[in-house]
């Protein structure tokens, strides 16, 4: 049986995007890299309002969309980020490789969203966050709405 070609399509964009982060973050595999990149974006996800954790979505390949709404419950209230600190403890305590370290981690999967997503969606999702975590993504996703003004 063949895979239907927009199956076929999502996985090897997928993979792509795993083996990225994986040879970026110098991650054992990318069964690792999918760990990681779970845990940082149901984090993020959940720190979002609705609206923007929708808009993040459609930026993802269909299958990591899946990933990403995993165990997603849209009416809990959105969890405020207090610091940088207790968001990296909370990302590493959750369902992630305990080898890697996790600043690091959502440091490269912050890169990877930048890299692969629209800079005007990155841009409102670093608008909703407390210039701590701001920091942790890369610069040009950080000053893409200055530099396009």
């Amino acid at each position: 049986m063949a895979i239907p070609p927009l199956l076929a399509q999502t996985v090897q964009k997928t993979q792509e995007w795993l083996k990225e982060l994986s040879d970026n973050g110098e991650l054992s595999d990318t069964q690792e890299s999918l760990a990681v990149l779970r845990s940082v974006l149901h984090h993020l996800r959940d720190r979002l309002t609705l609206e923007e954790a929708v808009d993040l979505g459609t930026q993802l390949p269909t299958l990591l969309r899946g990933v990403y709404y995993e165990g997603w419950q849209p009416r809990k209230p959105t969890t405020r980020i207090r610091s940088r600190q207790k968001f990296v403890n909370e990302v590493a305590a959750k369902n992630f490789p305990n080898a890697v370290p996790s600043e690091r981690a959502i440091r490269d999967v912050f890169a990877l969203l930048a890299h692969h997503c629209d800079p005007g969606e990155i841009s409102d999702v670093i608008g909703q966050l407390p210039s701590e975590l701001k920091e942790l993504w890369p610069k040009t996703a950080q000053t893409f709405r200055e530099r396009t003004s």
